[in-house]
């Protein structure tokens, strides 16, 4: 057995502490960084040219310290080991001369994170929890090409005077997150029963959130429901697709739209997650014909409906640069507090960006 030591330089009770997340937490509802599009080694076990048939989480729990079998059952069923290129299950047999990855969906990051002076916009805070109201162009976390700036550097800075809370202990901090270029509502654990209390909420999809989003084209209906696994994209990694529901490729995924008001080429729309993927809204939408507005990964930054005169191709242009990122805010968030027990709702009106965009297109559809 062979370690490669570039990627078993992280502190593997660092590690044990995150890879839950892969369960506890849906990763991603729209709830992960564009980053999080790919995903990253973070330890490598090549097997011995003499090693005997062995179940996957086995072979890791003999060769990684300081992870438990339950943990690395819960990183195979998120798609998180691999062997070679390919994600195995949990029961995979280890074979001679394997090469099995632990890949995680953030990058490989060894150091701390330091506390910077940036803005934050709390909605509330008490002694187990912080509800935050990200503005769009804030990343979450802290990774490649986004090392400092980020809303965890900014939490840092805000709980400099609590020496109890340490924003680089994985067993407290982001229980979900949200795009860099999407606005609106997450929270944050301040205490590691906070956060084991949150996960499973988000795990057994009993949170409550609901996204505004402005999408290009109409709808002959005006609610209806988008069910399909989503997973990475085989032609464009930074990508998310939509696979059949039955299908074994991707995670399942259920979104519930509804129409909120009709313009000329675009629809105002409220979506409320059933579970939280990856880009889920941003795919899903993608995947029925509705790119979101100024979607630049997924084409929304083209003009997908509408006419060919130059005054109109003018007009998409100027809405591209009142609101230049995808059109998508976190607008309700719901809980159940982890300590009171008492149910949490909250909701975040429309940015400055999204607000004028939606009220030109309301003037250019009443001037039609």
């Amino acid at each position: 057995m062979a370690i490669d030591e570039t990627t078993y330089t992280a502190s593997e009770t660092s590690e044990e502490a995150n890879l839950p997340l892969a369960a506890y937490v849906d990763n991603d509802a729209d709830e992960d960084e564009d980053e999080g599009g790919q995903l990253y080694e973070h330890y490598r076990v090549v097997a011995d040219k003499k090693q005997k048939l062995m179940r996957v989480d086995k072979f890791l729990i003999d060769h990684l310290s300081g992870i438990s079998r339950n943990r690395i059952q819960q990183a195979a069923d998120a798609g998180f080991i691999m062997v070679g290129d390919k994600p195995v299950k949990r029961s995979y047999k280890v074979k001679p001369a394997d090469v099995v990855k632990v890949m995680l969906d953030r990058p490989h990051y060894d150091n701390d994170i330091t506390p910077e002076d940036i803005p934050l916009d709390i909605v509330h805070e008490d002694d187990d929890v912080i509800v935050i109201n990200k503005q769009a162009g804030l990343v979450v976390h802290p990774g490649h090409g986004n090392w400092s700036g980020t809303l965890l550097n900014a939490l840092a800075f805000h709980m400099k005077d609590h020496p109890e809370f340490d924003v680089n202990n994985p067993e407290i901090g982001l229980v979900h997150r949200i795009d860099k270029d999407t606005s609106g509502l997450l929270v944050i654990a301040k205490t590691a029963a906070a956060k084991t209390h949150l996960g499973l909420q988000f795990f057994n999809k009993t949170t409550e959130r609901e996204y505004n989003a402005l999408v290009w084209g109409n709808f002959e209906e005006d609610q209806g429901r988008i069910e399909g696994n989503i997973g990475r994209n085989p032609r464009d990694r930074m990508q998310m697709a939509v696979f059949p529901p039955d299908s074994e490729t991707g995670k399942p995924a259920v979104t519930h739209y509804e129409v909120l008001e009709r313009f000329s080429y675009v629809t105002l729309v409220r979506c409320v997650l059933e579970t939280g993927r990856t880009h889920q809204i941003r795919a899903h939408m993608k995947h029925i014909g509705h790119v979101l507005f100024n979607d630049e990964r997924y084409g929304g930054n083209e003009i997908l409906r509408g006419t060919q005169f130059s005054k109109y191709k003018q007009f998409v242009e100027n809405c591209f640069q009142i609101c230049p990122r995808q059109a998508l805010h976190a607008r309700t968030l719901g809980f159940v507090h982890p300590r009171t027990g008492e149910m949490m709702r909250f909701r975040s009106e429309l940015p400055d960006d999204m607000s004028a965009l939606i009220d030109k297109w309301r003037a250019y559809t009443a001037a039609r």
